[in-house]
């Protein structure tokens, strides 16, 4: 189960205790005639990826609508139902942003569920890549949002991946992912909010998505790895919207390098494989080199001596060809 942090986020934007949404929930439920008597335990199932029951998820959105005064659906809670379409902004774009952010602010706010999460496997791992790698492609990321992202607010997301890397070179992951984390909820994610055109869109993506990974570098530090893992899809997805597959097969190498460490030596191989077939050109050879190395680990860890030796030799060709000062800041 993936911790529901658009349903945590909702709650905290409508200031609302477990307790109190259990109790909210009871009562709109007895006005239907049921008789429900959760408790704030139940809420903390929820919030842990737990389905509700019944009419209880409409219940939640009827109780939330209620207090903030809006409308409340099922895909704004997290609650969409499993196997039926969407509403349509939950596969867009501007979906995803929500549920992006929704994740750093739980992180900020150090919810144990979200921290504790374990990394997913099998077909909810693998998806992200597959959806990074095909169409259909974000042809127009351009939002229509108050604020318009200026060149300046570019720049500045771009000095602050600089200033984080730096920082978790020097301190580690522990002492960086809050600042970074931080600094994503108060500065990025209005950015992303705001509005500007495709071409601004693109780069403000890109921009973002670097430091994204790097706060997953750093939940990967902390040996918190399942938060790692939704930060590096996350920002395999902003690098998707940024049309750069370059950062995309960098974000890969991230998933890769913990594929290995979780001994998912086979999704390790095939990982590595998408970056090196769909980044083609866009991809550096220290990147490469990486990749064909984390490759022949994955390969000599199953017990296939050929296919190691061949990577660790595309690995070395890579690395010849390496030419100081013309690989990106993502390597």
């Amino acid at each position: 189960m993936q911790p529901n942090t658009l349903l945590d986020a909702i709650l905290d934007e409508a200031g609302i205790s477990h307790a109190g949404l259990a109790a909210h929930v009871n009562q709109a439920g007895r006005a239907r005639g049921l008789s429900l008597r959760y408790e704030h335990t139940a809420v903390a199932r929820w919030l842990k990826g737990q389905r509700p029951r019944g009419q209880v998820p409409d219940l939640i959105c009827e109780v939330l609508a209620a207090r903030l005064h809006r409308p409340v659906t099922l895909d704004d809670i997290g609650l969409g139902v499993p196997g039926e379409p969407s509403a349509a902004h939950t596969g867009s774009l501007s979906g995803f942003v929500e549920r992006a952010t929704a994740l750093w602010r739980s992180d900020q706010q150090r919810r144990p569920h979200v921290l504790g999460a374990p990394a997913v496997t099998g077909t909810p791992a693998v998806m992200p890549v597959w959806e990074w790698e095909n169409p259909p492609e974000d042809v127009d990321v351009s939002r229509g949002g108050r604020h318009r992202v200026t060149p300046g607010d570019l720049d500045m997301l771009r000095a602050a991946r600089t200033h984080y890397e730096q920082m978790y070179r020097k301190a580690g992951g522990m002492v960086t992912r809050a600042r970074i984390v931080g600094f994503l909820n108060a500065e990025a994610a209005p950015l992303l909010r705001g509005g500007y055109t495709d071409a601004t869109g693109r780069q403000l993506h890109r921009a973002t998505g670097g430091l994204v990974a790097i706060a997953g570098i750093c939940a990967y530090d902390s040996d918190a790895h399942g938060l790692a893992q939704r930060y590096f899809h996350q920002a395999l997805r902003l690098a998707k919207a940024s049309g750069d597959r370059g950062l995309g097969a960098y974000v890969i190498a991230l998933l890769v390098n913990q594929s290995l460490y979780m001994r998912e030596h086979r999704q390790a191989v095939a990982f590595a494989e998408a970056a090196l077939r769909a980044a083609g050109t866009d991809i550096t050879p220290a990147l490469a080199s990486d990749l064909y190395a984390m490759q022949a680990k994955a390969y000599a860890h199953l017990g296939d001596g050929t296919s190691a030796l061949s990577c660790i030799r595309r690995a070395e060709q890579s690395a010849e060809r390496i030419r100081r000062g013309h690989e990106p800041d993502e390597t």
